[in-house]
């Protein structure tokens, strides 16, 4: 049973992190690499503020609309500049991005281990589960925020009018522009929730066990959740995070622990040879992609 947790707990946080990949991706086509240090940073975000703020709810809530302002302030004044471009040179401004937020988190916050949930005044009690099982309380949060996230943004895409046009902007731009839709707010939009997702994930990461700058090998793990489900598909996200989640387990718990960095990428390359395009992908996004 306590294997059982240990997966849904790591799918929850690949398959958070990996919307966020989704997202951006579906809309503007745009492999967003800086993706794990947005979520790192995020999680630094709630440190700041709740050393800054006294009342734990306000600084949580706090952060988390930074972290969503973060990710409009990328598109407006980084990507934004990258339309019309190569899609080479939109990736990679967003690897010079990803170096440029390590440098920061290292420069303000240093390399030291950060408690949020200590400055908060927040307990993480473990939780007893049927079959012998145990769940710390922030991590049963997590799949619970993870599936709240997935059913809201399900919800938001096929029956909003923003959500409609995200799907839009996604499918044609240049149709969906002549409709009148504004592919910049679109597409700001599509990166403030991409970053969103992905600092919540940060943020219950780390007040769950801490926080330190590694967090973004976790973000980087997550990749190839992303593209094993297809790159274009949230389903395929939530299915790739779990897939990858149920191997890395199990060659933890009955190979070598050693691997675990190395199974995402293991699994990526196995779904590489045998369907490219991803367990939900479309073949026609393999080209772009």
């Amino acid at each position: 049973m306590q294997f059982v947790v240990n997966v849904a707990v790591l799918g929850a946080i690949y398959a958070l992190i990996a919307c966020g990949y989704v997202l951006v991706y579906r809309v503007s086509r745009v492999l967003n690499l800086a993706h794990g240090e947005l979520m790192m940073l995020g999680a630094y975000l709630l440190v700041a503020t709740a050393s800054g703020i006294g009342s734990p709810w306000a600084a949580l809530g706090f952060a988390v609309a930074l972290s969503l302002a973060v990710g409009v302030l990328v598109y407006l004044f980084l990507m934004r500049r990258m339309t019309g471009e190569m899609v080479l040179a939109a990736v990679l401004s967003t690897v010079a991005l990803g170096i440029m937020i390590r440098g920061v988190v290292l420069l303000v916050w240093t390399a030291s281990p950060q408690y949020p949930r200590a400055a908060l005044g927040w307990d993480n009690p473990s939780l007893a589960l049927p079959g012998g099982a145990n769940i710390s309380f922030f991590s049963a949060l997590l799949i619970g925020v993870t599936a709240v996230v997935y059913a809201g943004l399900f919800v938001f895409l096929r029956h909003s009018r923003w959500g409609m046009r995200m799907r839009a902007a996604g499918q044609n731009p240049l149709l969906a522009a002549q409709r009148g839709i504004n592919l910049h707010a679109v597409f700001a939009l599509a990166w403030g929730l991409a970053t969103f997702t992905g600092a919540m994930a940060g943020m219950l990461i780390a007040l769950d066990s801490g926080l330190d700058a590694t967090m973004v090998m976790i973000g980087l793990k997550a990749f190839p959740a992303a593209l094993v489900g297809g790159l274009d598909s949230l389903v395929g996200a939530l299915a790739g995070g779990l897939l990858v989640a149920l191997v890395e387990v199990g060659v933890i718990r009955f190979v070598d622990p050693l691997l675990a960095d190395v199974v995402p990428f293991l699994v990526l390359v196995a779904m590489l040879v045998i369907r490219p395009w991803g367990l939900f992908g479309t073949r026609e996004e393999l080209d772009r992609v």
